[in-house]
């Protein structure tokens, strides 16, 4: 008797992320990609990245490629989707695409088409102002719940549809739900959810343009590109049991296989099957646990990205938006993240993003890293690639980055984001240096300033520049000129940093070097003396 034959390994999981490129990509939609993207790493499941495009009215290419850019940046590469090639040029990797729905609308419209053959939608030529006049009379005379809609009593009979066509009024396509029931969705985050069919209204799937909507394209590409776990807002959780439907209604009788091979895109694997799990995640509020929004300060990922925050940093705080791992740690690499991240571990109740938490994360973060390392880092924020500053060449010289990497290390154990660099930086990267006029006023007015600089000047000449001569020439200052040694220090900082607040005083000396710092100094003493009402005779 042969043994029985095993049964074959489950296929890897599939998950997507799928933003719509009107705008810049929101921390909380990342949080969302980071979940999909640590479910599948974890599993050694696929990644889909896809576009979700089809409102020619909102998206945009710039936005697109933006998200796309802002991504890559924060690390979440993906097996599936759009990819900017050296070029700029954009094309599509995977063998389910295209990963555009811009780009997939032949295949809507051949779904919708099989959809109304086989009585499943019917046409609305309602306006938006008849649709919100009829919604607002069912409000007012209704029970008080929200207005729904239904083929029982919206369907146009097909000679009214007959006259719109005639006076010129397009109608759009909707789908038809149940009157009565329900639908039950298993959802990882929240258990099993029920929702009674006659409080859901009959979904618009085609526009009245001929442009599909959201549970159309949706649904349509999630089956034919595999999806078996749709991990979301919890915004959307009141569209799925929409989904559910169609995802019923396209895999009877081959109505999607058919479609697909009419338009000549990739024919459906054989176990691409319904979705039949789902996660919905909680929001993301603010401290105040209101939505989160620009109140609170920065929500964007390139927001985060100009302002210096590692993208290490940003995936272990936001991975733990929702979720933590058993043992509570907070400090978590990528291979820790993807072997503990659990769905079913998320919880239930808003997620509060702290700006102040991820800006002590990301300090901490800094203080870690080599200096070659963080230097290398650092230059986006001093070449104009992040922001306005243009401190460095680019690409930067081999002299500019030796002082570049002089600087970190007496600057490191202060910084907390990668873009403060620049409130140190100009001194020792640019050959003059602008005294800071609040600086001026509060340091050179005082007893001591003129002559504290002219004395660093003279001792300054002859000594061996090192920090540790450095230091010892200007401590015998205080004994010389009979005031203390803060009130010689901070006029020779101004002095050769522009500014009372900079890198520690004879670190930064010995960085400026010999030449740079005796022509600030005596650049300085004049306008020391001025500021004391004297003309330097």
């Amino acid at each position: 008797m042969s043994a029985p034959t095993p049964p074959s390994p489950p296929a890897p999981t599939r998950v997507r992320f799928c933003p719509a490129p009107s705008g810049w990509l929101h921390v909380g939609s990342v949080r969302a990609a980071l979940y999909n993207w640590l479910h599948a790493r974890g599993r050694g499941g696929a990644f889909v990245f896809r576009i979700e495009d089809t409102d020619a009215t909102r998206a945009t290419e710039d936005s697109m490629r933006s998200m796309m850019e802002a991504l890559a940046w924060i690390g979440l590469d993906w097996d599936e989707g759009p990819q900017l090639d050296e070029d700029g040029s954009l094309t599509a990797l995977g063998e389910y695409g295209p990963y555009r729905q811009s780009e997939r609308s032949a295949l809507y419209a051949a779904v919708a088409r099989r959809l109304e053959a086989a009585g499943h939608t019917y046409r609305d030529d309602r306006t938006s102002e008849e649709l919100e006049a009829w919604r607002e009379a069912q409000r007012s005379g209704g029970d008080g719940g929200p207005p729904v809609v239904k083929a029982s009593t919206f369907e146009r009979s097909p000679e009214e549809l007959e006259r719109s066509a005639a006076d010129g009024r397009p109608a759009s396509l909707r789908l038809r739900t149940p009157e009565d029931g329900e639908v039950v969705v298993t959802d990882l985050v929240r258990g099993e959810v029920r929702f009674d069919w006659a409080t859901i209204s009959d979904p618009v799937i085609e526009r009245s343009d001929g442009s599909a909507t959201y549970p159309l394209a949706n649904s349509v590409d999630d089956l034919a590109q595999g999806i078996d776990l749709v991990c979301r807002g919890e915004d959307l959780l009141s569209v799925t049991p929409r989904q559910v439907l169609l995802h019923g209604l396209l895999l009877a009788d081959g109505l999607l296989d058919d479609a697909l091979a009419e338009v000549g895109l990739p024919a459906r694997a054989p176990s691409f099957g319904p979705v039949t799990r789902f996660a919905h995640l909680p929001m993301v509020v603010g401290p105040d646990r209101k939505k989160l929004s620009k109140r609170h300060g920065s929500v964007s990922v390139q927001e985060f990205r100009r302002q210096g925050y590692l993208p290490e940093t940003l995936r272990n705080y936001l991975a733990l938006l929702g979720w933590a791992p058993k043992d509570g740690r907070e400090r978590l690499n990528d291979d820790e993240l993807m072997a503990e991240f659990d769905l079913a571990a998320v919880g239930r109740s808003a997620a509060a993003f702290d700006v102040d938490k991820l800006t002590a994360f990301n300090g901490e973060r800094i203080r870690e890293l080599p200096v070659g390392i963080l230097t290398e880092r650092l230059v986006p924020h001093l070449d104009g690639t992040e922001g306005e500053v243009e401190l460095l060449s680019s690409p930067p010289t081999e002299g500019e980055l030796r002082v570049l990497r002089g600087l970190v290390p007496l600057v490191q154990e202060r910084m907390q984001r990668l873009d403060e660099i620049v409130d140190y930086a100009p001194p020792f990267l640019q050959e003059e240096v602008a005294l800071d006029p609040d600086s001026v006023a509060k340091v050179f007015t005082k007893a001591g300033s003129y002559e504290a600089i002219e004395a660093a000047e003279r001792v300054l000449v002859d000594v061996d520049w090192t920090t540790e001569a450095i230091e010892a020439a200007l401590r015998a200052l205080p004994d010389e000129l009979g005031i203390g040694f803060g009130k010689v220090a901070q006029p020779i900082r101004v002095a050769v940093t522009g500014s009372s607040v900079s890198p520690p005083l004879f670190e930064s000396l010995e960085l400026l070097g010999r030449e740079r710092s005796l022509q600030r100094l005596a650049a300085a003493a004049p306008q020391a003396r001025a500021a004391r009402g004297e003309d330097g005779a």
